[in-house]
């Protein structure tokens, strides 16, 4: 099947599921070295989990799952805190 340059459009709207993110901030005038990643898991009762860790880099962080009930709750809450992470200086790692 070829794609037409209209079907192009379309297939150009639907952008990958993240299933991780994994963000920095270092601000050496601060002292602050930080990470914080987040991850979409299956739960074992069909639902989604998002499992956040954070902390200082080099050091063990700690760790929060929200549990959702399906996908699209799940991605959108993991989206939504990675703009607010973003809003507040955090870059993508690597």
């Amino acid at each position: 099947m070829k794609l037409t340059p209209n079907m192009l459009h379309i297939v150009e709207k639907f952008e990958p599921i993240p299933t991780s993110v994994e963000l920095r901030r270092i601000d050496p005038s601060l002292n602050m070295r930080r990470f914080y990643r987040m991850s979409l898991q299956p739960d074992l009762f069909g639902g989604v989990d998002v499992v956040r860790e954070w902390g200082w880099l080099g050091w063990r962080g700690q760790f929060l799952i929200q549990r959702h009930s399906c996908e699209d709750e799940a991605v959108s809450s993991m989206l939504a805190l990675e703009t607010a992470k973003r809003r507040r200086g955090c870059r993508s790692a690597g």
